[in-house]
This record gives C-alpha cells, sequence and structure tokens, in this order.
C-alpha cells in the first residue's frame, strides 16, 4: 500500500469533531553496514491529504529530526519538516524517501523538494542523491584535533553546530556530530544536509561516521554539486490519529 490518510466523523451531531488518521512509514536512514544506528525518519506517503498547515503540528507531534511529505509520488515533489521549521532540502529525509519509493514500486530519477530538483540514482545496498551545498542551512562548522574530542565535545544549548575530526585524512574518513538545536533538534544522529555543505568546503569525497554508528558517504560531482549516499531500512507503519 502506498499510504493512506482518512478523515471521520465522531461525537454527537451538535458536537461534530473532525479526526484525520494519517499512515506514516518510520525508517532508518545511514545505518551502519550491520544494520545498526541510522536516523530516524517519518514518510507520509500521501502527503497531498495533510493539508500544509498541518504539517508543522504533525512533524511536532512524531518528533522525528525530519517528516517528510510526498505531495505527488510520479514527480518527487515533496515538503520536509522538523520538529520547528520547515526545511528547503535535507540529505537524509531524500534519501530515506527515494529509497521508500522505490520499495513501493515507485522509484524516482529525482526528488522535488522546495530547494529545487535532487537527482537520485539507486545501487543495491545504497540509495544516492545530488544536491548542492547553497541549499544546505548554515551550520556552524569546528574541526576538533581527534575523533576522541568529537565524542566528548559538550551538548550545546542554542545555534547549529557541526564539529568533526579525521579518524583518517588519507582515507577521507570522518567522525563526526551535529547539534542543530535551532531546527527543534538537540543532536543529529545523521546528517546528509551537513555532509553535503562539508564536502563542498572540502572538495574531496569522504565517508562520515556520526552520532552513534551512522555512516553517510558524500563526493563532489564536478560541477559545484555533491552526491550523497547510504542505506535504509524499514522500521515500522504507525498510524497518527489527530
Amino acid at each position: 500500500m502506498v499510504g493512506k490518510a482518512a478523515s471521520r466523523l465522531v461525537g454527537a451531531p451538535h458536537g461534530m469533531l473532525v479526526v484525520m488518521s494519517i499512515e506514516v512509514h518510520e525508517l532508518l536512514v545511514f545505518p551502519g553496514p550491520d544494520g545498526s544506528a541510522g536516523n530516524p525518519l517519518g514518510v507520509v506517503l500521501d502527503g497531498a491529504s495533510v493539508p500544509p498547515a498541518d504539517r508543522q503540528g504533525v512533524a511536532a507531534e512524531l518528533g522525528y529530526s525530519e517528516t517528510v511529505f510526498v505531495d505527488d509520488a510520479a514527480t518527487g515533489a515533496i515538503t520536509i519538516f522538523t520538529p520547528a521549521i520547515e526545511l528547503p532540502f535535507a540529505g537524509h529525509p531524500t534519501v530515506g524517501t527515494a529509497w521508500l519509493l522505490a520499495q513501493e514500486n515507485t522509484p524516482v530519477d529525482a526528488l522535488r523538494p522546495p530547494a529545487g530538483t535532487v537527482p537520485v540514482r539507486y545501487e543495491p545496498e545504497l540509495t544516492w542523491v545530488t544536491a548542492r551545498p547553497e541549499w544546505t542551512p548554515k551550520f556552524d562548522f569546528r574541526q576538533l584535533g581527534s575523533a576522541a574530542e568529537v565524542e566528548a565535545y559538550p551538548l550545546p544549548t542554542e545555534g547549529q553546530q557541526y564539529v568533526w575530526a579525521w579518524i583518517d585524512e588519507a582515507a577521507g574518513v570522518v567522525r563526526s556530530r551535529s547539534f542543530p538545536v535551532d531546527m527543534g533538534i538537540q543532536e543529529d544522529e545523521a546528517t546528509g544536509a551537513a555532509a553535503v555543505a562539508l564536502v563542498g568546503k572540502l572538495g574531496r569525497r569522504v565517508e562520515i561516521h556520526q552520532g552513534v554508528g551512522s555512516v553517510l558517504i558524500a563526493g563532489p560531482t564536478g560541477d559545484g554539486a555533491v552526491e550523497l549516499g547510504g542505506r535504509t531500512t524499514a522500521v515500522r507503519t504507525l498510524e497518527l490519529v489527530r
């Protein structure tokens, strides 16, 4: 089933209440090779059934770092919300949504969030999207001296900090953590937009180990854009009644 949202009337005739039932696919995006970790994502495949004015409230109620509403699977039209704000582009939501559409037998060549057209390609284990660094939020990038310093970094109370260090600079392996507090997220397990922005700064391919065990791969495409890839797994399908 591709997803559904239905409304029904409950209550007495003089006190009718409209109740909306929304089907949400919960995914883990960018888990490690063993399937552990990954960033939770909520995807409403029948996003057109959720009015735009209700989407921020739904995202806040679900509580994922991002929730995607698919307005048109055929064209790849989507919107993306954190618990606090709408985003023009985000990495793990586009990778996860592209993967889910393929699982639902509606693979896409591109997704179309508000930022622009995001090309998609599929490999047996990885899903890839291509985005531009200028679409990403303004992270405060802080390069630290070691992976141990990244792991010991204290939780910020504001801002959008992204701390990182080389695990192996020659091989392009990075250790990172992300704290997009101003987006309503204390710490993000895997931040695709930050990976795109980091590659934009470094100009080279990297394998990023973020959070407690997530893995993201990103590299420049040669035309100013960045390709971002990783694994996705399904967790469950749930019903949100509002």
